[in-house]
């Protein structure tokens, strides 16, 4: 019987900073391994509380401190099947998740994300933790994610020789992954004042073959 390396949880529509979330990485024996971490690579702010950095854009992945150690020794793969942007220039705030096009509604895809172990408080003069935390990777918008979000949007992983390249590849080879996905294979799936995918909570562990 082979040793079962999947966490268990359970689905939800939307994940938010700090919240736990399944992550792949590639464990000291080489195996690939599903493991629940919090969303957001702690930093310690003088007089608050820390704040949760969900994001790391890919001209400071390499070169900024704060990120750089885990890119070259911590990577991992979140799995999803939408993400979302918020159109800020309406008052309230709009939604509007993106998702992949495909033969199955809400396709499969992986966030190239980096990882590590943070001890400390989570709230301003709180008790320390110790936690695994994990950010992923953005780039410039395309032209789709461009018309809610003009800055950026995520890394989007898809075939299996990307997957294993991210988790075991060199730096540079990790790196050549960043790109935009194509908009043309991309649709904005729901939009509006709804924080959640409401289609999006379909179990990931029945989906997430090809990471493993």
């Amino acid at each position: 019987m082979s040793h079962n390396r999947t966490v268990s949880f359970e689905p939800v529509n939307a994940i938010f900073p700090r919240h736990l979330a399944p992550v792949v990485r590639q464990s000291e024996d080489g195996e690939r391994e599903l493991v629940l971490m919090s969303w957001g690579f702690m930093r310690l702010e003088k007089g608050r509380a820390p704040k949760p950095v969900t994001n790391v854009r890919d001209d400071q992945i390499q070169t900024n401190p704060f990120w750089r150690d885990s890119f070259h020794k911590r990577r991992c793969l979140v799995p999803a099947s939408s993400f979302c942007e918020p159109n800020a220039d309406v008052k309230p705030a709009s939604w509007h998740w993106f998702a992949l096009k495909g033969e199955k509604e809400r396709p499969l895809f992986a966030f190239p994300g980096i990882w590590r172990r943070y001890r400390g408080p989570v709230k301003k003069d709180g008790p320390n933790v110790d936690i695994e935390t994990y950010s992923f990777l953005t780039t410039t918008p395309n032209p789709l994610v461009a018309t809610i979000n003009q800055e950026r949007m995520p890394v989007l992983l898809t075939r299996e020789e990307e997957f294993r390249t991210w988790l075991t590849g060199t730096p540079d080879e990790a790196f050549a992954l960043t790109r935009q996905y194509p908009a043309d294979r991309m649709a904005i799936v729901q939009e509006g004042y709804d924080k959640e995918d409401l289609l999006g909570g379909a179990p990931i562990e029945r989906r997430t073959g090809t990471l493993f």
